[in-house]
């Protein structure tokens, strides 16, 4: 009984949940690139892949931020960040919501909040309760989040992969 009263039926899974450092690596070793490294690993934990992923919640402090970003999680192919975004490949609707809470920007930045923000979107979203934001058919969703500096990336990056309630990819 004590499940049911708890709403059990409603829990979202964790596939994966990765942090790491940052690599201290220079700007022509893309491969080194600390979301990339991050999100392989997540990927390989969850058993999943970027094609998996229905919508994705990452950290866009700035307009470059999502494009960059996108990229890193293998989302869209290097380079095409930006132009996914342009032909509505990311927006509500699109082949893959990004953001779809509006991001840091939308809701103001909230740094030491921004990793629960996004968790409780992407929740939200899995469990089919996120109303006019609603992704239709949601099963993973992706959180990606990072902070501090070294050298010109993130000194931490974390990487969260979470799925539907009774749902298979």
């Amino acid at each position: 009984a004590a499940p049911r009263r708890l709403g059990a039926g409603r829990a979202v899974r964790i596939r994966a949940s990765v942090v790491a450092s940052g690599t201290g690596r220079t700007l022509d070793e893309e491969a080194r690139r600390i979301t990339r490294l991050a999100s392989a690993a997540a990927y390989e934990r969850a058993g999943l892949g970027p094609s998996d992923v229905s919508l994705a919640e990452v950290h866009d402090a700035t307009a470059i931020g999502e494009v960059l970003q996108v990229e890193a999680l293998g989302l869209v192919p290097d380079g095409e960040g930006a132009h996914a975004a342009e032909r509505g490949e990311t927006a509500l609707g699109g082949r893959l919501p990004v953001n779809t809470s509006g991001g840091l920007e939308s809701n103001g930045h909230p740094v030491g909040a921004t990793g629960v923000g996004q968790i409780h979107e992407l929740v939200t979203q899995l469990r089919g309760e996120a109303g006019d934001r609603q992704v239709p058919g949601a099963r993973v969703g992706l959180a990606e989040n990072g902070g501090g500096f070294l050298g010109f990336e993130e000194a931490a990056a974390a990487v969260v992969v979470l799925e539907a309630p009774g749902r298979r990819p």
